[in-house]
């Protein structure tokens, strides 16, 4: 039914789905956390945000299982490279995750003043780090990583921990940081109340209002200061997977050729640009669900323009360029990419009406007066 080719196109495009999945949802969650200390002041307060999350943070956080299920079976090569190689980084998000539903749980246990303090700070650090470590991770993919294969296809990963903190990745760090924080005060002033919401929409618009300036301090940086990757001479779409039999150079700029080759590409930047003023203005005029829907586009189009940029690039390598992991020679085989497509056909639609309708049926704000009269919350 599809050829090679269109089949590593498809799954190119479901794994940024998945990716623009998780920043979307999971991304609120995470933005939450980072915010629960400075839009909550009392442990009323700090009870709604924390029961804003609370029923739909697990479900959201499987976008992020998908995502690296469809690494492993699709593009097994970029599996074995990021998750050998970010180990250490990979350590901390998962750290943060774990550390985020025990904080939810664990901070209702007693009702001593400081154990609660403790519990909303390491909230905010189970936000953070993720955050932080997300946005470095894709700055790193645009400078290259440094990582070769051997004749067998057995890889080295020359790198470590500290040199992912580069200044340019740092950057994209930040960006990460500041967008999930205008995703998780969307999605209070959604599902917030009274003081809770007036914050959360103070801090999403400053949030909006940095995004824009930090990703166009990304773009020149990546325009102007970070070699990008270039496949020379003729490609085999079809070919089998080998990531050793073609030469890549780098030059510096290369990462926008792509809009130029492939205007439709625009779409992207201009969808987090858009997206990202809309909701500044959403939050300025009270205007909640817009606010969230602006932002989730605005998430959705900064994932997609990384994704854009690098095309057809997965991993670049900066010590072996020519050994870099591309769309056409990282892939698993036609057969395995056909039937994980007609699962996917059938299941994905599946999960999505499933949290459709999750989401109506916990749809709502959550009171703080609500919470301070003993109804039934459970966090």
């Amino acid at each position: 039914m599809f050829d090679y080719m269109t089949l590593r196109l498809i799954w190119w495009a479901l794994l940024g789905v998945l990716l623009a999945g998780f920043a979307v949802l999971d991304g609120f969650d995470i933005g939450v956390a980072m915010l629960h200390p400075f839009v909550a002041r009392s442990d009323a307060q700090r009870r709604v945000t924390l029961n804003a999350i609370g029923p739909v943070w697990e479900g959201n956080q499987v976008w992020f299982i998908l995502g690296g299920g469809a690494a492993f079976a699709a593009w097994p090569p970029l599996y074995a490279v990021s998750f050998s190689g970010f180990y250490l980084a990979m350590l901390l998000v998962l750290i943060g995750f774990i550390l985020r539903p025990v904080a939810i749980v664990f901070r209702g246990k007693r009702e001593e003043p400081r154990w609660r303090e403790t519990w909303d700070w390491l909230f905010f650090v189970s936000g953070l780090v993720p955050a932080l470590i997300f946005g470095v991770a894709f700055g790193n993919l645009f400078q290259g990583v440094p990582f070769h294969f051997d004749r067998a296809l057995r890889v080295t990963y020359e790198g470590g921990l500290l040199g992912l903190l580069n200044p340019f990745a740092l950057l994209c760090g930040l960006v990460s940081v500041v967008m999930l924080a205008m995703q998780g005060a969307a999605w209070l002033g959604v599902k917030g109340d009274g003081e809770v919401a007036v914050r959360a929409r103070r801090y999403g618009a400053l949030a909006a209002v940095l995004l824009v300036l930090l990703i166009s301090a990304a773009g020149v940086w990546l325009m102007l200061g970070v070699e990008g990757y270039q496949i020379a001479g003729a490609i085999d779409h079809a070919g089998p997977s080998n990531p050793l039999v073609k030469t890549v150079t780098r030059e510096s700029g290369a990462w926008l050729d792509n809009y130029r080759a492939y205007p439709w590409m625009i779409g992207a930047p201009a969808a987090a640009y858009a997206g990202a003023l809309v909701a500044a203005l959403a939050f300025a005029f009270s205007a909640r669900r817009i606010a969230f829907l602006a932002s989730s586009l605005s998430v959705a189009g900064v994932v997609a323009m990384a994704g854009f940029s690098m095309f057809p690039f997965l991993l670049p390598s900066s010590s072996h360029p020519s050994q870099s992991l591309t769309v056409w020679d990282a892939s698993s085989s036609k057969g395995t990419l056909f039937l994980m497509l007609a699962a996917a056909i059938v299941f994905l639609p599946i999960v999505l009406a499933y949290t459709s309708w999750v989401y109506y049926v916990l749809r709502g704000a959550i009171s703080e007066a609500a919470i301070r009269r003993g109804d039934d919350y459970y966090y």
